[in-house]
């Protein structure tokens, strides 16, 4: 179906156009009918499907609609996993909210910049709050936002923020929200536990499914075996063998990814690390300067790997594995995207081989372990051990410091 042939706002529709938009992906489909019928909608669909547009088109053409006013009411709140994706989805609601309405204000509410900013943006009234969970109850915790008016909630990566403990935040956050609202669910995975929570918060939902599983026919996925304290090495010899222009290195800690990057800007390579304790001014810019090219090689933890928009990576090394098997296939799904080719590269070690074939197996691929000369590994295959269970922290969550807050207060 092309956006032409949608009964849209015909300014979005040249929105669209000029940015050579013409087909809509499955789930933006799928999606259209039952989100303008104003029907709660729990949406499944891979990374890079065209989630955000799916939702974003059909409350933007209903906002245009809308009488203007002066000083705008928060109408939609987006809540995501990180700080990239809400500036990602904060673009989207603004570029085509402002093809309606020139005075169409959009708010990202993130951790690490300035909330002083942030709250007289609010205060001068906004049209869509783009937030990530602890920014957003911070700036609840201070009375400066009022959701009253909210008429459309959306969770993006609704997935990964319900896994990551999201749940206490999120119950905080409904009780801000008025009752009369549309809930639409976005994910790129769904299982019992995400299904129980959404239905604490409808009853009532559309279960859309894009059966569009990631395209790997255009990504030639390898796995090279190596000895752990040689991979450096050999990444040095698949860079110099094949002039990758943007590649990709997951990592599985913040330190190392700052550790990699500076070893290998000392040996002469364009490298920068990215991950989650970096300023937000830090990896705007970061973000950015790989996108130009003028970084060519990205070190960065799975904060990369989900919801952000970067074109033309033509190499995603699996420098350490990923935890799960979705993870591997969010991974990897950064290169070949627009119907382009690319490479995956998975280094596999003696104490990984083991999580390697699960993830194989997980996934249904058959990838061959391949050598390479001079690099080829030697030792035994180490066994996985089961970890002792972790023990719960006892610093004070955001949920026990606004109970204490509102005791003090004598609102509970």
């Amino acid at each position: 179906m092309k956006f032409e042939q949608l009964n849209i706002n015909e300014k979005i529709k040249s929105t669209l156009a000029k940015n050579d938009l013409s087909q809509l992906t499955k789930i933006q489909e799928l999606c259209f009918e039952p989100i303008t019928q104003k029907k709660d909608v729990v949406a499944l669909a891979q990374t890079g499907s065209g989630k955000t547009l799916a939702f974003a088109l059909p409350i933007l053409d209903h906002l245009s609609n809308n009488e203007i006013r002066k000083k705008a009411k928060i109408k939609v709140l987006v809540l995501t996993p990180t700080r990239e994706l809400a500036l990602q989805v904060g673009t989207v609601f603004s570029s085509y909210g402002k093809s309606f309405n020139k005075n169409f204000k959009v708010a990202s509410l993130i951790g690490n910049d300035n909330i002083g900013n942030q709250l007289l943006y609010i205060q001068k009234g906004c049209d869509v709050v783009i937030a990530t969970p602890g920014r957003l109850l911070d700036i609840i915790d201070k009375g400066q936002i009022n959701l009253s008016h909210i008429e459309y909630f959306i969770l993006d990566e609704a997935d990964k923020m319900l896994n990551d403990g999201f749940k206490d935040e999120l119950d905080l956050i409904l009780k801000e929200l008025p009752k009369n609202r549309q809930n639409l669910f976005f994910s790129a995975t769904y299982n019992d536990k995400i299904e129980n929570i959404i239905k604490t918060i409808t009853n009532e939902y559309t279960f859309i499914k894009a059966n569009e599983e990631l395209n790997v026919s255009n990504i030639n996925q390898r796995a090279i075996e190596v000895n752990k304290e040689k991979r450096n090495e050999l990444l040095k010899v698949l860079l110099k063998k094949h002039k990758y222009k943007k590649m990709l290195v997951f990592v599985a800690t913040q330190r190392q990814t700052d550790n990699l990057a500076y070893k290998f800007k000392k040996s002469g390579y364009n490298a920068q690390s990215f991950h989650g304790n970096l300023d937000q001014i830090d990896r705007n810019y970061t973000l950015d300067d790989f996108k130009n090219q003028n970084i060519n090689i990205l070190f960065c933890t799975d904060l990369a790997s989900r919801g952000l928009h970067i074109d033309d990576v033509d190499c995603v090394v699996n420098f350490d594995l990923p935890r799960s098997p979705h993870d591997y296939i969010h991974r990897i799904g950064r290169t070949a995207r627009a119907g382009k080719s690319g490479d995956a590269i998975t280094f596999v070690t003696l104490e990984n081989e083991e999580h390697f074939k699960l993830i194989q197996k997980k996934c249904h691929l058959d990838i061959q372990i391949e050598t390479i000369n001079g690099l080829e590994r030697s030792g035994e295959i180490v066994s996985a051990t089961k970890g002792k269970a972790p023990i719960k922290g006892k610093r004070k969550s955001k949920k026990d410091k606004l109970r204490e807050l509102k005791k003090e207060n004598n609102e509970i």
